[in-house]
């Protein structure tokens, strides 16, 4: 009979209006199920995070959903603590990029309690590929590198996540891997005729449009952001035989300055010629969009992943240091530098982008065989936990030889 490891994946969502937070979700349970056959086991998932209103993505028969609240991380009882009991492993991948002071004092301290809690009942604690950091007070830093301590591996999913961890004195257990975003499915595009229109994506973050959550470019971006968008958009009208996609990655029905979608309409409004992506039920229904377009460039930095790990030409518009982190450390250097660069000089690399698609493809196949090596070595070191765990177990030691060596 085949051992059973219960993994509580802290922070990952099967429901939230974020669809690459939910692209991080399904494609580490990928990975986790990998891992797990190499380690003969198998692997049961308990998903946890926020209760988002959407709908749930879709329903796994190894997956379970269990949503807390605040008010359940300090208690003893509740959604959480259950996890928490009932978890062989914790796998916390902190929504990607929430391991940090630099979003207020209430949500790192949320996402350092969580890690308490599976260090003080002596879980396994795996961090899994993210960016952590920066931690700007010096209580969250020492907070921090007493959870990063204790962990049983930490995973970083860029150089310069490496590099901070190295600053703050993190340096045993550390892997540098990449976003397991990359390795999320999809159902691969049919081929189409020769001479069709060249369907170019662009992916328009709500949340920059309306100037982030203060409505006054909170990003501190060098462009405005909607004249930009605006000029994208009349950019690719005037080329001949080219069919525009506006294709959102947040979408939410509630939270009307996070929205692509509604941005997405209004535009639509000024540019009547434009196809409109369609409100998706997964994230695995983005990536299969996306993967039918033949470019694509967007401030949503898992849109702009689903691009590139499905093999579309892809101009990450970075607003933050996330974007150059995970593409600069695979080699990658088509991202653009909201925050530094000018409208016109995004402007010429999204152009020159577009010329040299031929190019683009072969730099993402180069950086895609160091994806899947990095990848591949994250799934070594977790299926060599799980085997730990299979081999510490009073049943599992009873019937598998091998655990003593």
């Amino acid at each position: 009979m085949t051992h059973t490891i219960t993994l509580a994946l802290l922070w990952h969502s099967m429901n939230s209006d974020n669809l690459g937070v939910g692209a991080l979700t399904l494609a580490n349970a990928e990975i986790l199920r990998e891992a797990a056959k190499k380690a003969g086991v198998k692997a049961h998932f308990l998903a946890m995070s926020w209760q988002d209103p959407r709908p749930e993505y879709g329903e796994w028969d190894d997956i379970e959903n269990l949503h807390f609240r605040t008010r359940h991380i300090p208690g003893p009882s509740g959604p959480l603590a259950e996890g928490l009991r009932r978890a062989d492993m914790v796998v916390d991948i902190g929504g990607g990029d929430s391991f940090t002071d630099i979003y207020g004092p209430k949500r790192f301290l949320t996402i350092w309690a969580t890690k308490m809690h599976a260090i003080r009942k002596r879980l396994p604690l795996i961090l899994s590929p993210q960016t952590i950091g920066p931690f700007e007070t010096r209580y969250a830093k020492a907070l921090a590198k007493w959870s990063l301590k204790r962990s049983k591996l930490v995973v970083s999913r860029d150089a310069p996540t490496t590099a901070f961890l190295t600053e703050m004195g993190v340096t045993e257990r550390v892997l540098e891997a990449t976003d397991v975003a990359m390795r999320l499915p999809y159902d691969p595009p049919a081929p189409r005729p020769a001479g069709g229109k060249i369907k170019v994506g662009i992916n328009v973050s709500g949340l920059l449009f309306s100037g982030g959550y203060t409505r006054s470019n909170q990003f501190g971006l060098k462009s405005d952001y909607p004249d930009l968008t605006r000029r994208i958009i009349r950019y690719f009208q005037a080329q001949d035989n080219v069919e525009i996609h506006l294709v959102g990655h947040v979408q939410s029905h509630e939270i009307a300055v996070e929205d692509d979608h509604r941005v997405n309409l209004k535009l639509a409004e000024e540019f009547p010629d434009v196809v409109v992506s369609p409100f998706f039920k997964s994230p695995i229904d983005a990536k299969t969009y996306i993967a039918g377009l033949d470019y694509f460039m967007g401030a949503r930095m898992h849109a702009t992943i689903a691009a590139f790990s499905s093999r579309v030409p892809v101009i990450p518009m970075a607003y933050s240091r996330k974007f150059r982190g995970v593409f600069g450390s695979l080699g990658y250097d088509r991202s653009v530098d909201c925050q530094n660069d000018s409208t016109n000089e995004i402007m010429a690399a999204i152009e020159a982008g577009f010329a040299d698609r031929a190019t683009m493809l072969k730099e993402i196949d180069a950086a895609l065989a160091l994806v899947d090596q990095r990848l591949d070595h994250y799934t070594d070191l977790v299926a060599e936990e799980m085997s730990r765990l299979k081999c510490a177990s009073s049943s599992a030691r009873e019937t598998t030889r091998g655990c003593q060596s």
